[in-house]
């Protein structure tokens, strides 16, 4: 009875996941007390970060929320940090847990314009190289105004639509009926080859577009999470978070967009995949047939939609109000203006994003530990030996590799809040600190791309109901981000090695676009508050 309650119990454990990851969680739980309390706190602390990197790594055998999660617990439970200190890193990065909760949803009902956009690239433009550059610009271009993860999660579901579009038309189903996308068995014969092409190509252009949410992301305060945390340490607004970001982001963006065109001509690392016609032909149907069908009343609902993109724009341009409540004026426009009241319709917006945030609240507990058992000052002080541009290019090399295995949003926490210290104990100037956060944004945010786990948008992707249907998996998704990794880290590392950073934000102190030591009192009166 015993063995059968236990078999039980073990089954239930993590799920499907397979049995060698379960056994991982299992001797983590068990190991981490141990070496907490009779080996060395912080060599268990720093166990704990390896654990929780390991489930990132590992999300497609089990969503990270769950065994990230009873990692945190356990640590709080046997004091490697406590519910108040969690608390207290929860509290100070309440925007961008609001950012994912009201943003994403927000642009939730916004789907049907970005629709209407994408599906106008695909259709209208034949050449695939234009049309990769198109998606790669479109989602920097958004992604600096919203969020990466927001502006992904739309282009997945702008691609899910395109994909079920065709595959009901491979598998012989009338337009009006309904068709699980999901499963191939349905698919004639002789679509089954344009099908497999037809993945091919969506996975060239989420990847492009995966890329173009990174090259955006870095350049405005709401472009990443990580981003409002450093602005928010740093007190920069939107405007001068771009502007401080710019000798970096503008030379990378160039530089990504060149790689995208690059590798769509010469179809290095599986990219280069065309459209099929008849996919085309389908496509083109279902756009006309749209056109045809849509009446007054949904054009406008578009004309709405873009009204309130456009409110969007100005709203974080101006910094009118925090990132998320902007979100939460989107949600309440969109729905009021486009007839949606019903609370069920409403409750799906929030589906996408709600256990992202969980996760990032599980992040937050895992920073908490690195901040009471000081894990990072070491790392810090060495880097901090270093001086000039050297100490931006270790900041920016060892943000970039933590980014690569970990996570940006995590790295970027615990980088920023280190520097933030070692400012308020008097280690570094403000002028320094400034740089470095330059340092730690690009850092965080470039490299990253190297894997799925570095990427906040790249993860969500991989975990998404669109990755198994386009067959884009943990390694491949690697090996097609390669050509942009060496590209975006050696041009990013570049711009900061050169020391036009320094000159550049002298130039812009100069022209009164930034304000010199603008912080310089928060941070003396933090001081002497400590």
């Amino acid at each position: 009875m015993q063995q059968t309650f236990l078999s039980a119990f073990y089954k239930n454990f993590l799920g499907h996941s397979p049995q060698w990851y379960k056994n991982a969680i299992i001797i983590f739980l068990i190991i981490n007390p141990i070496i907490f309390f009779f080996i060395n706190p912080y060599v268990a602390g720093w166990a704990l970060v390896i654990e929780f990197i390991f489930t990132l790594a590992m999300a497609l055998k089990c969503y990270p929320l769950q065994p990230g999660g009873l990692l945190a617990i356990e640590a709080v439970i046997i004091g490697m940090t406590s519910p108040g200190q969690v608390m207290h890193e929860l509290e100070a990065n309440i925007e961008v847990l609001l950012l994912l909760i009201f943003m994403v949803a927000g642009i939730y009902f916004m789907k049907n314009l970005l629709l209407f956009l994408f599906t106008k690239i695909i259709t209208k433009v034949r050449s695939k190289i234009i049309v990769s550059l198109l998606f790669c610009f479109a989602s920097a271009f958004l992604s600096a105004f919203l969020d990466a993860l927001t502006v992904i999660a739309v282009i997945i579901s702008v691609a899910v639509g395109f994909y079920s579009v065709y595959h009901k038309v491979a598998s012989g189903v009338a337009a009006h009926h309904d068709h699980d996308h999901t499963v191939d068995t349905g698919v004639t014969e002789y679509s089954r080859e344009e099908l497999q092409q037809f993945r091919a190509f969506l996975r060239n252009l989420l990847m492009h577009a995966g890329v173009g949410t990174a090259l955006g992301g870095v350049c405005t305060l709401v472009g990443e999470p990580q981003n409002l945390i450093i602005g928010d340490q740093a007190g920069w607004d939107f405007v001068e978070f771009a502007i401080r970001m710019s000798p970096v982001t503008v030379p990378v963006l160039i530089a990504g967009l060149l790689t995208c065109a690059l590798v769509e001509k010469l179809k290095w690392f599986s990219y280069g995949v065309q459209l099929p016609d008849n996919v085309r032909q389908v496509l083109i149907d279902f756009d006309h047939n749209e056109t045809k069908n849509r009446n007054k009343l949904e054009n406008v609902k578009l004309i709405m939609q873009g009204l309130i993109a456009l409110w969007l724009i100005i709203g974080l341009a101006f910094h009118l109000a925090a990132v998320g409540l902007i979100g939460l004026t989107v949600i309440i426009f969109a729905t009021a203006f486009t007839g949606i009241t019903d609370e069920s319709q409403i409750g799906h917006a929030f589906e996408e994003a709600l256990p992202f945030t969980a996760l990032l609240a599980v992040f937050f507990a895992i920073v908490a530990v690195i901040i009471d058992q000081h894990l990072f000052t070491p790392v810090i002080n060495w880097v901090l030996t270093y001086e000039g541009n050297m100490q931006l290019v270790m900041f920016y090399l060892a943000n970039g590799f933590l980014s690569m295995v970990s996570d940006n949003v995590f790295v970027g926490t615990v980088y920023i809040t280190e520097v933030k210290a070692a400012l308020i104990n008097g280690q570094i100037t403000r002028d320094q600190f400034d740089m470095l956060a330059v340092a730690i944004n690009t850092g965080t945010n470039l490299p990253s791309v190297a894997t799925p786990n570095g990427q906040a948008a790249f993860l969500f992707l991989l975990t998404s109901a669109l990755a198994p249907l386009i067959r884009l998996s943990y390694s491949r998704m690697v090996y097609m981000a390669i050509p942009y990794t060496i590209v975006l880290t050696t041009v990013g590392l570049i711009s900061i090695a050169s020391g036009h950073l320094e000159s550049s934000t002298e130039s812009f102190y100069q022209q009164g676009l930034i304000e010199h030591h603008h912080a310089k009192t928060d941070v003396e009166s933090e001081s002497s508050g400590h």
